[in-house]
């Protein structure tokens, strides 16, 4: 909802773009417009006021006000998961340095975020003032040191000669390289007209690149020609798919090559699963039933877009022979750690293999003959505590293509592992730059660019919901009808697994009174408190039926050590990884 369709406030004026009145304000809110952007993620600050009468002025930006900074950058990530592209809004450095840790997992996750800061007066540049929000010198340079490292590029707007360049050149470099961009606009110019600014935005370039049409086939044919002399080649999708555009390319390789398919942890909802040649998730000793003994006894694996690190690695666990592994990067191929091919677009090379592959369906044979069905959860008995596995049994059956699934950060990424996605459903986490609190923001901003098309599913802890609680309010002031799973075990039990200590112990909250007194009577809000099975039944049939329109939040009350028994491995493995001694040089 606009600020101008809220009736809690004043409508604002609303003043038409003409010539005469054609200024960098307007003009960085039609290029957000242009680019997809519906809805901005915002924290007011006196340096950016005015900055955002403008942007929230524009017809087609729905101002989404957020309680504080981290939020605000976790919402705009969530939604650029969904739209291919998030905006957040915050003022100078007492904003900035607050909204950096989100922008920094953005970064991580190759997502495209355009972070603006609403910055000091243009006439205060180089003069030796001391300005507020700031940390009393009379360098302004701070922020923008900060964002250096985790921006792909930085604009310092305090002068309009060069500022509409420097709004299109941060924005097409945002999504060409799918990483998020700093633009710091001063508070006295956002609304000063000047002749670069036009009624009409002028046109501009997205950098394209394209393959190396010679070195692609080179790549394609050294990969043909290794794997058609190899017995039972697997295939796996990591997350990088994403940021290579090649999704549907890996869905047409999946059908060409007939091989055992898997899928990395962290591309879970990147991977159709329905196809009967899917293995289910390749994470090393926490892998799915079967997995991980037909890609490790496989003789060639092709790896689309992985990243290998500490946590996907399990404490750098696996047992893969770099010349037995073809991996494809965003933009280079490596095959069997011989070969590298420069130039070679990830899309590209995944199509033009599918055309030239050799079906090999021996890996899913093998597989067949091994695999053994999952045994059946025992029923509850009355009366008796819920546990977390018969929990995830019910969301199981609550997905559909209409769903998403969000898991934050701890035990929820290994149940979450194990639900089998539905065509059409999304699903959404955060592994490498894995943030604890991630998941409140980010359910905000993945809702709302899902509003309408799918219902999320959030599954959080409540260590981590502490973290970032607030923005529930936000979700019900924008009317969102997510359904939150708050699981409540006493603490983080991620970080137990890891190394227990009584740090890794919270205070107890009554979590659906919290939300409930955030709700304060007004929009539309479920709340349950749920011990056991037969009050889980029909506090999710409330939630699929009557509530279907309000945002729902039940607290599943669980004991502390129930954990997944991938968590105790994974959690062991990666402790001895962290443990490691020091390498003597002596």
């Amino acid at each position: 909802m606009n600020n101008s369709q809220n009736p809690l406030h004043g409508a604002p004026p609303i003043y038409p773009v003409i010539e005469s009145t054609a200024c960098l304000g307007r003009h960085l809110a039609r290029r957000l417009v242009e680019i997809g952007v519906s809805d901005i993620f915002t924290v007011p600050g006196d340096f950016n006021l005015i900055l955002l009468d403008h942007l929230i002025n524009e017809p087609g930006i729905n101002n989404v006000g957020c309680c504080n900074e981290i939020n605000a950058g976790y919402a705009a990530e969530g939604y650029a998961r969904w739209k291919g592209v998030g905006a957040v809004v915050v003022t100078f450095t007492v904003g900035g340095l607050s909204v950096i840790n989100s922008i920094a997992g953005a970064y991580s996750e190759n997502l495209p975020v355009i972070c603006i800061v609403g910055g000091p007066n243009s006439n205060d540049f180089g003069t030796n003032r001391i300005l507020h929000h700031t940390i009393g010198i009379p360098d302004f340079s701070q922020e923008f040191r900060c964002f250096q490292t985790v921006t792909c590029f930085q604009a310092i707007i305090n002068h309009l000669e060069d500022a509409h360049e420097l709004v299109d050149r941060a924005i097409s470099t945002c999504l060409s390289e799918s990483k998020p961009v700093y633009i710091s606009v001063s508070c006295n110019i956002a609304h000063t007209i000047h002749p670069s600014f036009t009624r009409s935005t002028i046109p501009y370039a997205i950098k394209t690149t394209v393959s190396n049409k010679t070195s692609l086939e080179a790549a394609v044919d050294a990969s043909v020609k290794f794997l058609n002399t190899c017995a039972k080649p697997v295939l796996v999708g990591g997350p990088k798919l994403r940021l290579g555009k090649a999704k549907d390319a890996f869905v047409k390789l999946v059908e060409a090559c007939g091989y055992a398919y898997a899928t990395m942890p962290s591309a879970k909802g990147q991977v159709i699963e329905t196809h009967p040649h899917f293995l289910g998730t390749y994470w090393g000793a926490v892998s799915s039933p079967y997995c991980l003994e037909i890609v490790e006894s496989a003789d060639a694996y092709i790896f689309v877009g992985p990243i290998f690190n500490d946590y996907s690695s399990v404490g750098y666990s696996l047992l893969l022979k770099k010349q037995h592994m073809i991996v494809v990067n965003v933009d280079r191929v490596f095959v069997c750690g011989k070969a590298e091919f420069g130039c070679v677009l990830m899309k590209d090379f995944v199509e033009l293999l599918a055309q030239k592959i050799t079906p090999n369906p021996n890996s899913y044979e093998n597989f067949k003959r091994i695999y053994i069905p999952d045994g059946v959860l025992p029923t509850s008995e009355a009366g008796s505590p819920l546990r977390v596995n018969i929990l995830f049994k019910h969301i199981q059956g609550m997905l559909s293509g209409d769903t998403a699934i969000l898991a934050e950060t701890g035990d929820s990424w290994f149940n979450c592992q194990r639900l089998k996605l539905p065509e059409g459903c999304g699903y959404e986490f955060e592994m490498q730059y894995g943030s604890i609190g991630w998941s409140v923001g980010a359910l905000l901003g993945y809702a709302q660019a899902l509003k309408g098309i799918k219902r999320v599913i959030a599954c959080i802890g409540d260590g981590s919901f502490q973290v970032t609680c607030q923005d529930i309010s936000t979700m019900i002031r924008q009317e969102q009808n997510s359904i939150i799973f708050l699981i409540n075990n006493g603490g983080y039990t991620i970080e137990v697994e890891i190394h227990d200590g009584p740090y890794n112990v919270i205070k107890n909250w009554n979590y659906t009174g919290f939300v409930e007194a955030i709700h304060n009577g007004e929009g539309k809000l479920f709340t349950a408190k749920v011990t056991t099975e037969a009050e889980l039944i029909p506090a999710i049939a409330t939630a699929m039926g009557a509530q279907k329109d309000s945002l729902c939040f039940i607290e599943i009350i669980c004991h502390k050590d129930d954990t997944s028994k991938e968590l105790l491995e994974w959690g062991s493995r990666v402790s001895a990884a962290n443990g490691r001694p020091p390498t003597s040089f002596t």
